[in-house]
């Protein structure tokens, strides 16, 4: 989820992907690196989700950001794979230079692709990094391999299934890094928000691996309370990352959670997140236990999709 307007000025996303569909696309074809900075035009094609539109950047040759249905869900610079636009992607590529030392290679999985963003920033900073993106929507993710292919000597494997059903289907153990960033019509789905699926999560961890999830709420941020509680009865290790006004009830906006069984980085997050061009507050520990004010757990059985962002979230500021 994030307003309109160009990509540095976003505040990151809410609003992402859903289930299956597809079409033929519209508007200018071959609009990836080969076209020039005056000749690009918007791409647009019916996805599983709505409506996904790709439209170029103008301050970057070959930056594009990623649409659907008109709310701005992701950002690439094809010539800078490492230039991470939108501030939840900032948030959580801090989290991906924090899983290990430099250029260290991960093995990650991306529960949601988008443009792949994420995984394009992982393979250019952590070269030899085996990586796998779980994504329902496989037009989409036609689309944007269509448009803004994938580096091929990144070892990136993209799967089409649901999240949870994908994350069932990985071994014990097998990922240094888990990132969840779902959404289904603007909506986080309900069975990726419960104890059950962080338990399947922890499962696919390694012992000393991370866990981090872009979360969306607004007031009186309920959901994210409740998320907070629900990860902390499978993870003694929690963090997380929102912008003032979000952590002050004044706004719907994102929250980035991170999760693991060892102690985290979080005083180098949290210089991090304060130093980014949309400063953040990261809370832990204490406080972050006080900010769940007693918030139920949630499971399979009681579990719902996140808050519908207002309408107001994805109009210029």
């Amino acid at each position: 989820m994030a307003r309109r307007g160009r990509p540095g000025r976003d505040k990151g996303k809410g609003a992402d992907r859903a289930a299956t569909g597809g079409a033929e696309a519209k508007g200018r074809q071959g609009s990836g690196r080969g076209a020039g900075r005056g000749e690009r035009e918007t791409v647009s094609r019916p996805v599983g989700g709505g409506v996904a539109e790709l439209l170029p950047d103008r301050e970057r040759p070959h930056g594009w950001t990623l649409l659907i249905d008109g709310a701005p869900q992701s950002h690439v610079d094809l010539d800078d794979p490492t230039h991470l636009s939108f501030a939840y992607q900032r948030r959580l590529g801090h989290i991906i230079d924090l899983a290990a030392p430099p250029l260290q290679p991960l093995h990650v999985l991306h529960l949601g692709g988008g443009a792949f963003t994420l995984a394009r920033y992982t393979a250019a900073n952590r070269p030899r990094s085996t990586q796998q993106i779980v994504d329902l929507d496989a037009p989409l993710t036609q689309f944007v391999r269509d448009h803004l292919p994938l580096d091929p000597q990144a070892r990136v494997r993209v799967r089409a299934a649901d999240a949870r059903e994908g994350l069932g289907r990985f071994p014990d153990g097998w990922a240094d890094l888990v990132i969840a960033d779902v959404f289904s019509g603007a909506r986080t789905p309900a069975h990726l928000t419960s104890a059950e699926f962080l338990g399947e999560v922890r499962r696919v961890l390694k012992p000393e691996g991370t866990y981090a999830a872009n979360l969306a709420d607004g007031p009186p941020l309920a959901h994210l309370r409740g998320q907070v509680a629900t990860a902390g009865t499978v993870f003694p290790e929690l963090a997380l990352a929102a912008d003032p006004v979000v952590w002050r009830g004044r706004r719907f906006g994102n929250a980035v959670l991170l999760a693991s069984a060892l102690p985290l980085p979080v005083a180098e997050f949290t210089r991090r997140v304060a130093s980014d061009p949309h400063p953040g507050r990261v809370e832990h520990g204490r406080a972050l236990t006080d900010f769940t004010g007693g918030a139920a757990v949630v499971t399979d059985a009681s579990a719902k999709p996140s808050p519908a962002p207002p309408p107001s979230v994805f109009e210029n500021p």
